[in-house]
């Protein structure tokens, strides 16, 4: 499995972006997948998960702002992200979980987000 992410960039507070994680190869194969973030010297954090049967998980600091969504149609994961805050600043990565994983064991790079007071 292959995931690129998309979508980051430079947004004033308060402001929306839409990431997207495009997934390839054995795709099939995923049950889960989910966003990450990391900030500068803080360690990475889950922000948002889904899985096959509708179970979706959020980080309660984003609950109420960002909606994770995938079109398994087309392989793509989505997170909305409305009224973000300087705090959300990070680089956001995807990562998926195959069935029969006990964790996630794929990994996209990451996509900057930056969100200026």
């Amino acid at each position: 499995v292959q995931l690129q992410a998309s979508g980051g960039g430079l947004v004033q507070a308060g402001g929306s972006l839409r990431l997207s994680c495009a997934a390839s190869g054995r795709t099939f194969a995923i049950n889960g997948m989910a966003w990450f973030r990391q900030a500068p010297g803080k360690q990475s954090e889950l922000v948002a998960e889904i899985f096959n049967g509708g179970i979706i998980n959020y980080l309660d600091s984003v609950k109420d702002r960002f909606t994770i969504s995938r079109d398994n149609a087309k392989s793509t994961m989505y997170l909305q992200m409305t009224n973000l805050k300087p705090e959300d600043t990070a680089l956001y990565y995807c990562a998926a979980d195959t069935y029969g994983s006990p964790d996630y064991d794929y990994w996209g790079q990451g996509t900057q987000v930056t969100v200026s007071s």
